[in-house]
């Protein structure tokens, strides 16, 4: 009987024209009894004296800017525990769906589960007496181009508003990048990626220009998202301050991101607005290493590269001794560095804010990996929505405003007196919050450059 079993692989596309799916990428689940779908927004109603429930999909891994408006009958409600082992209760519907040349239907229950790094799952009893798993290969039963997505799902996608958008930054294949092009093409605008190592200028009184490799003119530009890393901030902000020149919006203009990424000055602008930061110290003369070691409290604490992002150019020190070491060290190197109280009650945890236009849009506790001290996602750390309290949400929005950041993210510690102050990135990651919340942050970036565009017109009429 098995010789008549059909061979699937690990990944497969299906089609669910019942509710309006017209390819979702499905991981093959053979662990799992019941399939299922991530849906968000799941509302129950009546129709003809039915359950039914309303949900949305967004069908395309990494794009939360599509979105489906799904309906189905209920046919039960279960409780179904996770991979994870997490207990929750889910609706359950039944779909025919279309996997190949084949056509069934199968149970499927409605996730709630933001992370799930597939959009659906393909458990047993969709599989039982239909296929045979062979976790090597993938696609076997047919694969989808971009192109041909693109196709499928090119009535979610706005008619072009006019607005053209440049994403300023060094490597497009990142999520974050990926993502604010996905929502910006989803809302309706033509972006296109320029690398920063290939733009150049010409600097002019009547006639200034930003030019990108082979000669091409960037012109008519009407806004810029800046995604400059550290190494390239000098040479981004003159980007950044070349486009002002045209006409260009910034979404962070170059001198708010100089100052978020130079510690010692934003650290010292916090303290003159009166935001509580870990007690930090900062001198130029190896002599005073240990003078500036008891400032802070003494061992354990925290040496930061006054430049520094994603975790790196960040180090603990857990003795006097080792902390006189490593400060002595990066001053041999003529490096800046601040050296900050280490938070012991804080257990390795912190907070990242996403403030966009004045607003806290979405908000992550990361919690730092066994051994570590750091938390974030970049050096292994994991991410979980939270709650943040009003203090701490007025923190936020008041760092950003001090440095003048339309867009930032803002790094909160929680301490025994009270929140503090870590930092404020200027070009956060949009992954672990998107992952960690579920919320669609690169379209409220998009949306709020729409905004500022149309204010900005209005006010040229």
């Amino acid at each position: 009987m098995d010789q008549a079993l059909k061979i699937i692989g690990s990944e497969e596309w299906c089609q669910i024209d019942a509710i309006g799916i017209p390819a979702i990428k499905a991981r093959v689940d053979s662990g799992a009894k019941t399939s299922s779908i991530q849906a968000t927004n799941i509302t129950p109603f009546v129709k003809r004296n039915e359950n039914w429930v309303r949900f949305e999909v967004n069908p395309l891994q990494d794009n939360l800017s599509l979105t489906l408006d799904c309906s189905a009958k209920v046919i039960d409600i279960r409780k179904i525990k996770s991979s994870s082992g997490i207990v929750e209760e889910r609706y359950v519907i039944l779909v025919p769906i279309r996997l190949g040349k084949d056509f069934f239907e199968i149970e499927l229950t409605l996730s709630k589960r933001d992370n799930m790094e597939y959009r659906m799952l393909l458990g047993r009893q969709a599989l039982q007496k239909r296929y045979l798993v062979n976790s090597d290969l993938n696609f076997c039963h047919g694969n989808y181009s971009d192109e041909k997505l693109q196709g499928l799902y090119s009535h979610l996608i706005s008619q072009k508003s006019g607005y053209q958008i440049a994403l300023l930054a060094t490597d497009r294949t990142l999520y974050s990048n990926k993502r604010l092009m996905d929502a910006a093409i989803a809302r309706g605008h033509e972006i296109n990626f320029y690398n920063i190592q290939h733009c150049y200028m010409r600097l002019d009184t009547q006639s200034p220009e930003v030019r990108y490799r082979g000669g091409k003119l960037i012109e008519g530009i009407h806004a810029v998202i800046p995604r400059i890393r550290p190494n390239m901030t000098f040479y981004g902000c003159a980007l950044l301050r070349q486009f002002k020149s045209i006409g260009s919006y910034c979404v962070n203009s170059a001198e708010a991101i100089s100052q978020s990424r130079d510690k010692l000055f934003s650290s010292q602008l916090f303290n003159k607005h009166g935001i509580d930061i870990p007690i930090t110290g900062f001198a130029k003369s190896p002599l005073d290493t240990k003078d500036m070691i008891n400032l802070v409290g003494g061992a354990p604490l925290i040496i930061k590269l006054l430049q520094s992002a994603q975790g790196k150019g960040v180090v603990s020190a857990e003795t006097n001794k080792a902390a006189e070491s490593v400060i002595n060290a990066f001053k041999s190197l003529q490096a800046n560095i601040l050296v900050q109280e280490f938070i012991k009650e804080a257990g390795g945890k912190d907070i990242r804010c996403l403030v966009v236009d004045g607003k806290v849009v979405a908000s992550i506790q990361r919690q730092a990996s066994a051994g570590e001290f750091r938390s974030n996602i970049h050096q292994g750390g994991t991410a979980s929505k939270i709650k943040i309290t009003p203090d701490e949400r007025k923190m936020a929005l008041k760092a950003a405003k001090i440095l003048n950041l339309d867009v930032a993210g803002v790094d909160i510690i929680r301490s025994s007196r009270g929140p503090l102050l870590l930092e404020v990135n200027s070009s956060p990651g949009l992954e672990g919050v998107e992952n960690a919340t579920g919320i669609d942050v690169a379209k409220t970036i998009i949306m709020a450059i729409e905004k500022k565009l149309r204010k900005k017109n209005a006010s040229n009429l």
